[in-house]
């Protein structure tokens, strides 16, 4: 299928690994040109070389924290009038007893969750609408359909976040300029498995176990390759999908079980 963006250019945050990676090769090979962020600057380089020799596609980086305004700002400085967007804070889901949080470790999951793709999309929707194309992907997380304990930092900054983008999309979309959000289920990643690790410590339990019982949960029986994630994102960004916006598409092997 040509998805009708070669040549386009696009900003991934989270580029260097997981979904931002997938989502970054799948771009590439449809030929977009990109700009990676992440925090280490050795791992964008790897990753970077990697997809322009595959791809013999345009790879430029940044590392930047994408929760620092003024690492927001360097990005954007770098990448000024990409026509795609991917959000993707890059900071793992951790639980935490909303009882004990303190102002500051809220403050820390609104910055990474909220404020940091709000003010993104804030910052390049401007020109997509002068250019009249423009496509961003927000990666969220599944849950955030059905909330879990211990959650609720996270849980709340990222539905702030839905809720911003469903009121703006209405005013974008007669540009050409969509945003859409995907919710990604048990993927296998990095931080998957860093996850899995510390909820089995925490639960005095072995890490084969919490992943068993992971599967158990997943109709799929299976945890999903990031490839997949990737090549969603990728037709998202697609030319095909400019009547196609505001929406919260889960893809997580058949977890949840609502109708919307």
């Amino acid at each position: 299928m040509d998805l009708g963006i070669s040549g386009r250019r696009a900003l991934i945050c989270g580029g260097s690994k997981g979904l931002g990676l997938a989502a970054a090769q799948s771009l590439a090979r449809d030929g977009v040109h990109l700009t990676l962020v992440a925090r280490s600057p050795d791992t964008l380089a790897t990753a970077a070389q990697q997809l322009a020799d595959e791809t013999g596609v345009e790879v430029n980086f940044v590392a930047a924290d994408l929760t620092s305004p003024e690492d927001r700002a360097a990005v954007l400085a770098a990448c000024p009038d990409p026509d795609i967007l991917v959000c993707n804070p890059g900071v793992r889901q951790t639980p935490d007893d909303f009882r004990t949080m303190s102002r500051a470790d809220w403050d820390f999951w609104l910055e990474a969750h909220f404020h940091s793709p709000l003010d993104l999309i804030r910052a390049v929707v401007p020109g997509m609408c002068d250019r009249k194309f423009g496509r961003v992907v927000n990666i969220s997380v599944s849950n955030i359909k059905f909330p879990q304990v211990n959650f609720a930092h996270s849980h709340s900054a990222r539905v702030g976040l839905a809720g911003a983008i469903a009121s703006m999309v209405r005013e974008l979309v007669p540009h050409n300029v969509v945003i859409n959000s995907v919710l990604p289920g048990f993927f296998d990643t990095d931080a998957l498995r860093t996850n899995l690790h510390s909820h089995a410590a925490r639960g005095n339990t072995t890490y084969e176990a919490i992943v068993e019982d992971r599967l158990k949960l997943t109709p799929a029986r299976r945890f999903a390759d990031a490839a997949e994630c990737g090549e969603l994102i990728a037709f998202l960004c697609s030319a095909n999908v400019g009547f196609m916006t505001g929406q919260n598409i889960v893809i997580d092997g058949g977890v949840y079980q609502g109708l919307f």
